[in-house]
Formats: structure tokens, C-alpha cells, sequence
């Protein structure tokens, strides 16, 4: 059976261990045919020959059920990632929750969609915007002065190249000196760390480099792939905790799915303020 865009397929030559989506097929310079892939559940951008593609059922996690499903679960590790910090004479329903605000740009529609529906299903106030990797940093002064978030991403599709082995080379990562520079861009727009939360970054980016540029957060430490929902229970974290309270970057980790391995960075301040009366509002 001949392979397609749109197929769902596995890599013989890497075991198998990831479910890529193909978006292209294109023939490289010898003539072959090859496909760029894109991972179900992974922030990986890639690149095979077609020959060492094996196609496989659409995963569960492509499907509308099972997508709510996995959002309900992170509804789930929200609950404890939010806590309880309301004190007796604050549970009389005249307070209100006032989390951070987040503006999100991704290189990616489907990824983008999916944390954005997440957002929404935590209550955090959000915008999103597609935008590639190599337009980021040009975008990134434009959308923050028009939304003025508190917390920002910089996300999307990267990898390590094959064959490299300087690490802290950003010309051997397919986006991370987009992300870099996009960071540097929001640093100057705010320079405190705490009025502007930034998480950067996506599969095995440069970790170093995008803390060094100015994200609070970012991926990836030991160069492993990520979850595209990382980014999300990393900003759910920072949107949920007080303004009183200083998140260390471990409490932070641990509540991702890819841990310290994929996701670091520094003490953050929370973002999270408590309104009150509430009047009107919901």
C-alpha cells in the first residue's frame, strides 16, 4: 500500500516507539522518495525515506473522544496543580479567580487547537496564534503589546539534526534559534521575569540557549522529545498560583509528562489573583 499525506505511520529503523502523521512527501537529492512527519502526541518534526515507513490505524489519541478524554485527565492533574490556597473567610462566593493571562504562538494548527481547547477547559484566560517558527520572533513585540499577557509561549516544531554533536550549536536544531530570538524579543519588551512568564521551546530544543535569552521555562534539558500538552501543565502551574507564592522549577517539572528530563527552568512568581467582591463577574 502506498503511503500518503495524511497517513498515520512508524519508523522501522527506530523500532517503532513513535506515531508520526505524514504531512509531505517530496523526493530527496538522490531522487528518493521521503516524507517530512509530524508526531501525534510529540512536539518532533521529521524526516524519512519512505521505504523505512510503516503505516498503522489512526492512534486514539487522533480521535475526538479520545481527545476530550485526555483533556479531562489534565483537567484532573490541574485539580492538583491549582491546590487550595483560599482561606476560611474566602469560600463565601464572594471572591473571584483572576489567573494569569496567556498568549500562545505555535507553529503548529492541530497542536495549537489542542492547548487551546486545554486553556479553556482550566479556565485560563488565553489567546492563540498560528504562526511558523521562523516568523516568531518578528510576531512577538506586535502580539504583546495588542494582548499584554502575563505568561507567554513559544512553541512549535523543532529537533536536534542527525549527525550532531555540539548540543549548544543553535544551527543544529531545526527551530530553536527562531525560539531563541523570539525570547529576546519578549525580554525586551518586559525585562521582569515575573510580570512576563516565558515558556519556550519544543522537541529536543536547546535548553540552555532559551534560558539564557530570557524563558522562565523551556525544553529540553536532555535534548528528549516532549508532550505537546507540556507547555500547557507547565502555564496551568504559573496561572494557578498565587502572586504571594514563588514556584520552584522542580514543583514545576513533576507535574508535566515529560519531567526534569524534558522541562526546566527557574523560580517563578505565581500569577494567580484573588478578586473580591465579585459583583457580575464569573
Amino acid at each position: 500500500m502506498s503511503i500518503k499525506s495524511g497517513d498515520f505511520v512508524v519508523r522501522r529503523s527506530y523500532d517503532r516507539d513513535i506515531i508520526f502523521k505524514v504531512k509531505q512527501i517530496f523526493k530527496d537529492e538522490n531522487g528518493k522518495l521521503s516524507a517530512i512527519l509530524k508526531g501525534v502526541e510529540l512536539r518532533l518534526l521529521a524526516d524519512a525515506p519512505i521505504t523505512d515507513l510503516e503505516t498503522v490505524t489512526a492512534p486514539e489519541s487522533s480521535k475526538n473522544g479520545q481527545d476530550q478524554r485526555e483533556l479531562e485527565q489534565l483537567f484532573l492533574k490541574r485539580a492538583t496543580i491549582k491546590g487550595d490556597w483560599r482561606g476560611e473567610e474566602e469560600k463565601d462566593g464572594n471572591f473571584f479567580d483572576f489567573p494569569g493571562k496567556v498568549l500562545h504562538l505555535d507553529g503548529d494548527q492541530e497542536y495549537l487547537n489542542k492547548c487551546l481547547a486545554a486553556y479553556d477547559k482550566f479556565k485560563i484566560p488565553n489567546h492563540g496564534l498560528l504562526i511558523p517558527e521562523k516568523e516568531q520572533p518578528k510576531a512577538v513585540p506586535y502580539y504583546l503589546e495588542k494582548y499584554r499577557p502575563g505568561i507567554l509561549v513559544i512553541t512549535g516544531h523543532d529537533s536536534l539534526l542527525k549527525g550532531a554533536t555540539d548540543l549548544n550549536n543553535l544551527d543544529n536544531y531545526r527551530s530553536s534559534t527562531y525560539f531563541a530570538e523570539a525570547t529576546k524579543k519578549a525580554r525586551q519588551y518586559q525585562p521582569d521575569q515575573d510580570a512576563l512568564v516565558i515558556f519556550a521551546g519544543a522537541c529536543q530544543s536547546c535548553y540552555e540557549e532559551l534560558i539564557r535569552a530570557g524563558a522562565n521555562y523551556a525544553s529540553s534539558p536532555k535534548r528528549v522529545f516532549i508532550h505537546l500538552f507540556d507547555p500547557v501543565l507547565v502555564i496551568a502551574r504559573i496561572a494557578f498560583t498565587s502572586i504571594k507564592d514563588v514556584l520552584t522549577a522542580d514543583s514545576i517539572t513533576e507535574a508535566t509528562v515529560s519531567g526534569s528530563d524534558g522541562i526546566g527552568g527557574i523560580e517563578t512568581r505565581g500569577q494567580f489573583r484573588l478578586g473580591f467582591p465579585r459583583g457580575t463577574i464569573n
